[in-house]
């Protein structure tokens, strides 16, 4: 303290942890805390280098020369700035971009919310990007989604619900809020399961493909790791499929694909014969099933539990085997709450 100053790459990067931690929350307030109180916090600045650098030079790999243009401009770096752009010419790669990355980190320790500003205007983060935060906006964003992922009807029967809970919870838990939010994103998550229609219809989404063009330039070619439950060899210890890389043709397979999505589910739809498929149908119709004896049951005392019901699918993650074992353990702790929410309360109890 006193003596050292903190120039910090605020952008968060989840550590390997979290695939068999799914739930781990990555530490990001606590980390500045430690590093603000052991510098100082008057000598201690944090900074998104890789959101930046990346916006206004296309590749995260700028981060670090933006970071030392930033201390740099801070006064913090006891070279010149001729001498650190003749390191980087010596050094003799990217040369050009790499003084830029310089430069960008100088102007955005020099005026922030100049550089935020024209960050903001060249790459404006897709609405998509922004987390909802009302549960009107989480359903209408949703519906907007389904819409897309299958038909109109198919959103209507994911509104409908929604608006059920929350009429019920109004009715029945007034001044309890949650229960409708959490049918929200739960249901959501099942009825848009990730199946190869969908895999093919994000492939060809026009908007992903122009985030692809924009990042890299050029001629490059696309390969696709993919195990298609069909054609996918498996493992011979372990009985799970393997995955195999795929040219850029597939590309043309997925269009044709995703234009056959109105399939899904319906009796000639030939990937919906396959046993995850099945589980992933069946896990809707039994949640429509809970919601409708949570609403049936709910009051204000129940009105926790049947949140914590109600949230079980999200603990649902991963594709295949990962799947199908997360979805088991969902089952056995949904199972365990439902008699509990089936069982009556001590007043019910006292009224009897």
């Amino acid at each position: 303290q006193g003596r050292t100053w903190s120039i910090i790459n605020a952008h968060e990067t989840m550590t390997g942890d979290f695939t068999r931690l799914p739930d781990l929350a990555f530490p990001g307030q606590r980390l500045q805390e430690v590093i603000a109180e052991t510098t100082g916090r008057d000598r201690t600045v944090f900074v998104d280098g890789t959101r930046l650098a990346t916006a206004l030079l296309g590749d995260s790999i700028a981060t670090n020369l933006f970071m030392l243009g930033y201390a740099f401009q801070k006064g913090l770096v006891p070279v010149s700035a001729e001498a650190i752009e003749r390191a980087v010419g010596l050094n003799g790669v990217a040369v050009e971009a790499n003084k830029q990355a310089f430069l960008w980190g100088r102007r955005a320790a020099h005026d922030p919310a100049a550089v935020e500003r024209i960050v903001a205007e060249a790459d404006p983060e897709p609405e998509t990007h922004r987390i909802a935060t009302t549960l009107d906006e989480i359903v209408a964003r949703r519906i907007d989604f389904l819409t897309a992922y299958q038909d109109a009807a198919y959103a209507e029967r994911y509104r409908a619900l929604v608006d059920r809970v929350r009429r019920v919870e109004a009715e029945k838990a007034r001044g309890r809020t949650g229960l409708a939010e959490a049918v929200a994103r739960a249901y959501f998550k099942l009825l848009a399961y990730k199946d190869e229609y969908e895999v093919a219809r994000l492939y060809t989404d026009r908007a992903f493909l122009e985030r692809l063009h924009a990042q890299f330039e050029g001629e490059f070619r696309i390969e696709f790791n993919l195990a298609p439950p069909l054609l996918a060899r498996r493992d011979p210890e372990t009985g799970h499929p393997q995955k195999r890389s795929f040219g850029p043709w597939m590309l043309t397979a997925f269009r044709m694909l995703s234009a056959l999505k109105g399939l899904r589910g319906t009796r000639f739809d030939p990937f919906g014969y396959g046993a995850e498929r099945k589980m992933e149908r069946r896990l809707i119709a039994e949640y429509e099933d809970t919601v409708e004896t949570l609403i049936a049951g709910l009051d204000h005392d129940k009105h926790a539990l049947a949140l914590e019901i109600a949230a079980i699918p999200e603990q649902i993650r991963g594709f295949g085997h990962v799947k199908q074992a997360n979805a088991e353990r969902a089952k056995r702790r949904e199972a365990e709450l439902l008699a509990a929410y089936r069982a009556p309360t001590p007043q019910q109890t006292a009224a009897q």
